[in-house]
């Protein structure tokens, strides 16, 4: 961070923690506009801000807070009883917590005050000390990335469980991260995350830069943070790799990348990421080499597959009928003799019909959901077919694509391809092959220009990382990895070598 420090000193200077206060008596000074009426005055609409008035050491003492968000076991242990029952000449002292600031003005005594500290006044000083409740569930599964083997634990909604369970993988003092306050509402703690020795310095900057000139309200969510972070706002791709689970935010780190931790809620960000790095999933690595490489590859088939099986279905059957082998297309002529729409048409519904469908069932309760999917989907697809609205072999192209959609690891690359198969459908629809062939060329043209982090997102293809092919559509064994990623230009470019104890 020092190395840091010197290379970027005007960037570091706006970053300082204003919380911390700086040498001097200056700036230490409290403000003498800050008092316990004021605080009332300012809180009296809260019906659990609370004031309580000690006697300690024949020194008045009083203690502003309000009570839902506060702990009321450590409010307890760690200040009334210490300072009823201390003897001690100075209330600091007694207080029994590490988390004491002084608090120089009025503002700052509110906004500690609504961060979940206790505001202490005595002898002329006033400080803050922070016991905010912890309200959070307990350690579950990931849902969104599940594996049969591997760690089982999530991150959460709290983020100082979620750095807990980093560093536990990462026991090493150069994961370093730098604390973050966004919305002039929220008030949202965004933690970033780094290896300093490992992470490319230009990254970093980038990265504290971007992250501080985010303006704006409320942030509920990783997801509002990343929306401001990304470097193409009308692309369908994520330029970011949200995941819940900490083992790969540790597998992130170790690599050169760089994590944004938001308070209240369970995903983190990942960047800068790839096109191919969306397409891995944990159990990779623990799979045999040729198992993972087929696994692989067999989601990159998928893919493509899902994308472009309705579209060229639609392509063949409304301008290049008489290129399909005769036998088949009897079968096409007998299955749409009946059907009374365009292929176009046709598909158009019930893609739209599946996507309502798939909604319906994440929307509904998890049991429900399941019934919904499976039985709505039957009977919605058999009623099409005896109502002539759709033919049998369209909804079996349907059926695959979008089992073969589920195989992508990322949720959000899933949803991407679900705009790219309508747009290839149109194109089908318009110019048949060629349309399709238009558009990938276009999806592939996209694809290389577009940027995560300002580092290529199509790498290590465009550019060409060939020593980055080992671990990009098939994945070789853990003994030839030994180098980290060279499109992520890492300034230790070897893996950390296991101490020998």
């Amino acid at each position: 961070m020092n190395i840091l420090r010197r290379l970027f000193p005007d960037m570091f200077s706006a970053f300082h923690d204003k919380d911390e206060p700086a040498h001097g008596d200056e700036q230490t000074r409290t403000d003498s506009s800050l008092s316990v009426e004021e605080l009332q005055k300012r809180f009296c609409h809260v019906h659990d801000a609370c004031v309580k008035e000690l006697q300690v050491n024949a020194q008045a003492v009083t203690l502003f807070y309000v009570r839902s968000l506060i702990d009321a076991d450590q409010l307890r242990e760690g200040i009334l009883l210490p300072l009823v029952h201390g003897d001690y000449d100075c209330a600091s002292r007694a207080i029994i917590s590490d988390q004491v600031k002084p608090v120089p003005n009025l503002e700052k005594a509110i906004e500690q005050t609504l961060q979940g500290a206790v505001i202490v006044f005595g002898e002329g000083q006033v400080f803050a000390v922070h016991i905010p409740s912890t309200i959070s569930r307990s350690i579950e599964s990931s849902e969104q990335e599940a594996i049969v083997y591997g760690p089982k634990d999530s991150l959460s909604e709290q983020l100082d469980h979620n750095l807990t369970m980093i560093r536990r993988r990462l026991p090493v003092p150069e994961l370093k991260y730098c604390l973050f306050t966004l919305g002039t509402l929220s008030k949202t703690n965004v933690a970033l995350l780094y290896i300093e020795g490992i992470a490319n310095p230009e990254n970093i900057r980038l990265a504290f830069e971007k992250t501080s000139n985010i303006d704006f309200d409320v942030f509920f969510d990783s997801s509002h943070v990343s929306a401001f972070l990304e470097d193409h706002m009308g692309s369908v791709f994520p330029q970011f790799q949200q995941t819940d689970r900490p083992d790969a935010v540790a597998a992130a780190l170790a690599s050169g990348k760089i994590v944004w931790l938001v308070a209240n809620t369970p995903f983190a960000l990942i960047a800068p990421v790839t096109f191919f790095d969306l397409f891995q999933s944990p159990e990779d690595y623990i799979h045999r080499w040729m198992v993972s490489s087929f696994l692989r590859s067999l989601r990159f088939f998928a893919f493509l597959f899902a994308i472009v099986l309705t579209p060229v279905y639609v392509a063949l059957t409304t301008h290049h009928y008489y290129s399909i082998p005769l036998e088949v297309l009897y079968l096409l002529m007998e299955s749409r003799s009946e059907i009374p729409f365009t292929p176009i048409w046709e598909a158009m519904f019930m893609l739209l019909t599946l996507e309502i469908l798939k909604e319906a069932s994440l929307r509904m309760p998890t049991k429900s959901g399941q019934t919904l999917g499976i039985v709505g989907g039957i009977v919605v697809g058999q009623a099409a077919v005896e109502a002539n609205v759709a033919s049998n072999i369209l909804i079996i192209h349907i059926a695959v694509s979008a089992i073969a959609s589920f195989l992508v690891p990322n949720y959000l690359m899933t949803n991407s391809s679900k705009l790219i198969q309508f747009a290839l459908l149109i194109l089908a629809a318009w110019l048949g092959m060629w349309g399709i062939i238009f558009g990938m060329v276009w999806v592939l043209i996209h694809l290389t220009g577009l940027t995560s982090l300002k580092q290529p997102y199509f790498a290590p293809l465009t550019p060409m990382y060939w020593r980055d092919w080992k671990d990009t559509i098939v994945r070789l064994p853990l003994k030839m990895m030994k180098q980290r990623p060279a499109h992520l230009r890492p300034v230790a470019k070897s893996r950390m070598k296991k101490e020998i104890r």
